[in-house]
Formats: structure tokens, C-alpha cells, sequence
């Protein structure tokens, strides 16, 4: 599977395999059909498998993207049947009983499904029988429809490890001479159980369908979107609307049902001539009340070609975040909806990420006393605390002239004169040692607070180490 899925990217003709790290070990965990011809199988090692065929081509697996992979296999198989399972990593099981009969039969839907899993340069071997196991062994180990009622007779011919029973079973009945399933179904059961264990007994009676097993579906994950088909098409921005109205609530009722809120949402609108126009909206804040979502998507829907006209729409929330029933009670809380909805509008033009607040920092250096981050996913800080008063503006350390303890009474900074009329200080602060900065090796800081007779209030500091004077802010 991992092997076809590159492949229907990236053609190559000759032998090509995906590797995987197993043990301190390069080793291969799928091949093309050339790579087996060559003499290559699973499991072995790159190294040996390179100096056996040298013009093999590898590439390093993806589990992530193989998941991903199996599991849109999986909901493309919901077309032929409900009960839709996993089976390993490259196979699925499918319970047809009742929907065969929609589609011709079983051999019409094992052809429709070969055919287009063919057009989508996928490969595939189909079983289907009245048991999980003996559909399991001829998907495995032959191809065919097993006769109803009758399983043994289509598998009757495969090896004895269709059973789906463990390696040393497997070795050991072929050791005994017992390498099909016909050979191992004739024996007496009390022979086979005393000698084998009921687990050999257990498989066969699956595949015989004298032991129930059932199928699993996987839990399809939860959609939350909608969808509205209109008879005629519309074009003008309060029929988009209108219709945005309608989907809302079906959405949010799902969102609520769930606890959860939508962070991102796409409505996409198919024209009449089967094009897509796709309106995003991200949201400062996980959101499900429709009054509010409706209002944020009045912009991107006036900015809407609708050409002939609109003949469909589809809302879908892309990202949903946690969002837990809140308490009703007589004391409100001060709500911040106006803020958020302020930071979505301007979010969606230039970027959620480019809406920044500052936030405290457990520092004492100026610098490092507080951090920058994205305010859609930030919380504000109820209150700073600071041991002195910090300057609004602050910048790099820019050197006066100066060596006294003492603040110069005149001193010139920016090509400007300024004389001294009141000095506050000092605060020492001494440098982090944890952390490496480099504009904090020389030493302790002596900070004072002076206001000059110009007007100006400067954030000063002195270096006992290398005396010098330097300014690094300015109050208000």
C-alpha cells in the first residue's frame, strides 16, 4: 500500500521499495512487482537488498501520510457498504450482505470496485465468501467468490497460513506434510486439537463459519458541515447571505452537540458552470453562535463573482477547538466579543498571526520581562508586576558620555543637550547567568530614572565593571 500510494506520484519503471528503521536497521517493508522479480522480499535488509539489485530505488515510509492513505480508502469503500472495517495495514473488510444486490451481484461489485481502483493506478485482490476467514484467505492467497455455503470448497487449495494462525503453527503443520487447508479440514478434530491447541480449531471453524465473528467498523470522524441545493441560482450578496443563514444553525447545533467551536469554516459556493468559490473565515476564537459567524462572513461573501449564478452551497468548520457548555448565572462575566470579532475582521485580511499582544515574562531582565505571541491563540494578562517602573519605549543601549557612580548632570544623547534636574536610582540588576546573552556578559546594570530640565524622562544605566553611562528607554 505504502509503495502504490508514492508510485501514483512519482512513476518508475524499474524495481522500487519503501524503507523503514526496524531494529538499528534499514529494511524493506514494501515492493513493486519489479523489485519482487528481482529477488527482493519484505524484510530484508537495504544493504543486502542494494548490493543484490543496485538500480533499486527506496524511499523512507510515511506512516502518517499511509494512514491518512488507508483511511480515505476506507470511506471510498462506504459507496459499496456501511460496514466498512481495517484489516492490517494494507486491507479493509467489508459486511455486503445487504447491498450486494444494489449493484448486480457479487461478481458485478468485485468488477466495479477492481475497475476503478484500477483507474487509480491501485492494484488489489478481491475475496468474498459468506465468513470473515475465508474471505481473508482468498484475498491473501487466491482471488475469488466462495460458493454459498460452501467456503472449504474455494479455499479448500490455499496454504494453511490463510487460516490466519501463527508462524509456528504454520511450521509446524508443514512439517507434519499439512500445507493446505482441504488437509487440515479431513483430520480428526480431537488429533488436531490435542496436537496444535484450540486456537488452529478456533481459525478453522472461522473460515468454516462454524464460529461467529463479526466486523468492526472504524468510527468515521465527526463532519460538521452542511449543504443547500437551490432550484434556481442566485447571485446577489443577501441571497449568499440568506443562504449562509440557513446552513449556520445546522452546524452549530452539531458543534454543540459536541462541546465544540469552529476555528476556520469554508463556504463554498459551485457556480453554474461547475466552478468553486471558496470563502475562508478564521476566527479569533472557537465560535457556534450562527448570529455572530453569519455577521463575520459578510465581507468575504460581497467580494463573491458570481458569473451566472450560484446554484449551490456547502459550509464545512475545517478546524474545531474544544468549547465546554459555560454555566449560566446572574453575574455575566465581561465579555469580550466585540475584541474577538474585531481581531477575526482583521485577522482574515492580513493574517491572525500578524495580530500580536505582549505578555508577561518571569524575568527580571528588561528584555526578556515579557514575550510576544499571536493574539487569536493567547490569553491577556490580568495584571504586570514589576518591581520598579519600566519606560513605555525601550530600545537597544545607546552609550553618553560619562564615568561617575553618579548620573552626568549635562550629558548629550541624539544630538541633543540635556541637563539633569531629577535622578531616581538605582535599581541593580544582575545578569542571568542560565541564559546566554550577549548584552549581558559585562557585568551588573545600575538603572536610574532621570528627568532632564527639556522634558524628557530617560531610563539610564551605569556599568560598575567598564563605567560608562548608556540610555535604553524613555517613560512617557
Amino acid at each position: 500500500m505504502a509503495c502504490e500510494r508514492l508510485l501514483r506520484h512519482e512513476p518508475c519503471e524499474g524495481p522500487f521499495a519503501v524503507t523503514a528503521r526496524i531494529s538499528n536497521a534499514d529494511r524493506l517493508i514494501c515492493l513493486n512487482a519489479n523489485a519482487e522479480q528481482a529477488g527482493l522480499c519484505e524484510g530484508m535488509g537495504l544493504a543486502d537488498a542494494r548490493a543484490l539489485c543496485p538500480d533499486l530505488r527506496t524511499r523512507v515510509q510515511d506512516m502518517r501520510k499511509d494512514q491518512r492513505f488507508v483511511e480515505g480508502l476506507a470511506r471510498w469503500a462506504t459507496r459499496y457498504c456501511p460496514w466498512v472495517g481495517r484489516d492490517g495495514p494494507d486491507g479493509l473488510l467489508l459486511d455486503i450482505t445487504g447491498s450486494a444486490h444494489l449493484f448486480g451481484g457479487e461478481e458485478a461489485i468485485a468488477d466495479d470496485m477492481r475497475l476503478r481502483l484500477k483507474r487509480s493506478c491501485l492494484s488489489v485482490r478481491i475475496g468474498i465468501a459468506d465468513t470473515r476467514g475465508a474471505a481473508w484467505a482468498l484475498a491473501r492467497y487466491g482471488e475469488g467468490i466462495a460458493p454459498v455455503g460452501q467456503p472449504l470448497k474455494a479455499m479448500g487449495a490455499l496454504p494453511v497460513a490463510g487460516l490466519r494462525i501463527a508462524e509456528r503453527e504454520d511450521i509446524a503443520l508443514q512439517r507434519l506434510g499439512i500445507k493446505r487447508i482441504g488437509q487440515l479440514a479431513g483430520l480428526a478434530r480431537s488429533t488436531l486439537g490435542q496436537r496444535f491447541g484450540a486456537s488452529v480449531l478456533m481459525q478453522l471453524d472461522r473460515a468454516l463459519g462454524k464460529q461467529p465473528e463479526s466486523i468492526s467498523p472504524d468510527a468515521q470522524p465527526t463532519t460538521y458541515s452542511a449543504r443547500l441545493s437551490l432550484p434556481d441560482p442566485i447571485g446577489l450578496t443577501k441571497d449568499v447571505m440568506a443562504g449562509v443563514g440557513r446552513l449556520l444553525p445546522s452546524v452549530c447545533a452539531k458543534l454543540a452537540e459536541n462541546e465544540t467551536g469552529a476555528r476556520a469554516l469554508n463556504l463554498t459556493c459551485r457556480r453554474v458552470d461547475k466552478s468553486d468559490l471558496i470563502v475562508e473565515l478564521h476566527l479569533a476564537r472557537p465560535l457556534r453562535d450562527p448570529r455572530r459567524m453569519l455577521l463575520l462572513f459578510e465581507r468575504g461573501v460581497a467580494d463573491l463573482d458570481a458569473g451566472f449564478g450560484i446554484d449551490q452551497l456547502r459550509l464545512e468548520a475545517t478546524q474545531v477547538e474544544p468549547l465546554p457548555a459555560e454555566q449560566i448565572t446572574q453575574c455575566r462575566p465581561n465579555g469580550q466579543d466585540g475584541l474577538h470579532d474585531l481581531m477575526t475582521r482583521l485577522g482574515n485580511r492580513i493574517g491572525l498571526e500578524n495580530i500580536l499582544r505582549f505578555l508577561p515574562a518571569d524575568s527580571h531582565i528588561p528584555e526578556h520581562g515579557f514575550i510576544i505571541a499571536p493574539a487569536a491563540w493567547s490569553e491577556a494578562a490580568g495584571t504586570w508586576v514589576a518591581m520598579s517602573p519600566r519606560p513605555i519605549r525601550m530600545f537597544p543601549p545607546e552609550h553618553i558620555a560619562g564615568n561617575d557612580r553618579r548620573p552626568p548632570r549635562h550629558f548629550r544623547w541624539r544630538r541633543m543637550v540635556f541637563t539633569a534636574a531629577r535622578c531616581t536610582g538605582p535599581e541593580r540588576i544582575a545578569p542571568e547567568w542560565w541564559l546566554d546573552d550577549e548584552n549581558w556578559r559585562h557585568g551588573v546594570r545600575d538603572y536610574w530614572k532621570v528627568e532632564t530640565r527639556q522634558g524628557r524622562r530617560l531610563w539610564m544605566f551605569y556599568t560598575p565593571q567598564h563605567p560608562g553611562w548608556y540610555v535604553q528607554g524613555e517613560f512617557a
